[in-house]
Order: structure tokens, then C-alpha cells, then sequence
């Protein structure tokens, strides 16, 4: 019976995994407030700008939701005994789900939270180092963005050195890429000097 359900989510985890990555939790508590976050801010449907429209206890219960659903397929790989293969191919077929999500046509959002919950599931220390790295980042620029796109770059190095496995290396360097292209227009922003930053404490914007 174990061996036929193993066999069973073999075929179905990484779909699974992208029907639910591409559930748009941001957009869908923005729409019960009557609004589409998409005309607002950066027009992204992920925390950072939902906390910005909404306020920050929406924003971590979007951050919350988005990490969970990269989270949860991930753990079911694992906890069913699959391959490393079908384990990278579940947190990459997550990532991609909420970038290219199916039911906003493969619309979505940048896919940092759900790449956290993704690497959460895979190798928790890596996900510490990168908080780290994130949190240093933001703190010396104020900038969500630079931090996110320096915690994931440090990704791929980490799980190297950590896992030493080649299928969490392909799929870490094929999420870095996803989620940098998903950045374009951050990039842009921060280099003509149009990106906002985020405040601490008293400071100004």
C-alpha cells in the first residue's frame, strides 16, 4: 500500500504543487477588501506591496500563505519517501505557480515567499543563512527588493555546500533565475533611483 501511494504522488506531486503555488492568497484577501492590488503600489499581488495597501497584518498573513503552499508539497515529497528528482520538481513547479500562476494566465507575483517555503521544506540552516543575508541587505539599502534578490542569489551556494545533492542545486539555480527575472522591473526601478524604500522606526521613506 506505501508503495503504491509513493508511486501515486510520484505522478501528481509536482501538479499539485503548481495548481496550489498558483493560488493568488494576496490578490484574493485584496479583492475581499474591495480592492485589486494590482493597480496599487508596485502592482505586485505578494506581501511587501499588500502590506503596504492593506497594512502589515494582511501582509504577514499573505507572506504566511504564500510560504505555505511552497512549504507543504515539498514536506509531502519528502515525508513520502520521494526521489530528490521529484522532490526539486515539486518546489520548482510551487515557485512557478505563483510567477506564472494558472488561473491569473500565468500571471503572478515575484515568488520569493513561496521559494522560502520551498527551501524551508528542503534545508532549513540555508533558509537561516539567507534571512541573515536578507535582513542585512534591507537593513543597509531599505530596500525589500535588494534584500530578496540577494538572499535568493545565495541560495544556490548554500544548498551546494549543504545538501550536495545536483537535483535541489538545478532546481535552487532555476528558482534564482525565475525570481530575478521576476524582479525586472525592481531592477529597473533601483537603477534610475525610483525604487521605494521602507522606513525604520522614525526615519523617513
Amino acid at each position: 500500500m506505501k508503495e503504491l501511494i509513493i508511486n501515486y504522488f510520484y505522478y501528481i506531486l509536482p501538479a499539485i504543487a503548481y495548481v496550489l503555488g498558483s493560488i493568488p492568497f494576496g490578490l484574493i484577501f485584496s479583492k475581499l477588501k474591495g480592492i485589486d492590488p494590482r493597480r496599487y503600489g508596485s502592482g505586485n499581488i505578494g506581501a511587501t506591496n499588500i502590506a503596504r495597501i492593506l497594512g502589515k497584518e494582511w501582509g504577514i498573513v499573505t507572506l504566511a500563505c504564500d510560504t505555505l503552499k511552497g512549504f507543504f508539497p515539498v514536506l509531502l515529497a519528502i515525508k513520502t519517501g520521494q526521489s530528490s528528482l521529484i522532490v526539486a520538481l515539486t518546489g520548482l513547479f510551487a515557485v512557478a505557480g505563483h510567477c506564472y500562476s494558472i488561473f491569473l494566465f500565468f500571471k503572478g507575483g515575484k515568488g520569493v515567499a513561496t521559494a522560502l517555503g520551498v527551501f524551508l521544506a528542503i534545508c532549513p540552516m540555508a533558509v537561516g543563512i539567507a534571512a541573515l543575508v536578507f535582513a542585512f541587505a534591507v537593513y543597509n539599502t531599505r530596500y525589500v527588493s535588494v534584500g530578496s534578490l540577494a538572499a535568493v542569489a545565495t541560495m544556490p551556494i548554500l544548498i551546494f555546500f549543504l545538501k550536495s545533492d545536483s537535483f535541489f542545486e538545478a532546481m535552487s539555480w532555476t528558482i534564482c533565475f525565475m525570481i530575478w527575472i521576476r524582479h525586472k522591473d525592481n531592477i529597473a526601478r533601483l537603477i534610475k533611483g525610483e525604487e521605494k524604500q521602507i522606513s525604520f522606526g522614525s526615519q523617513g521613506p
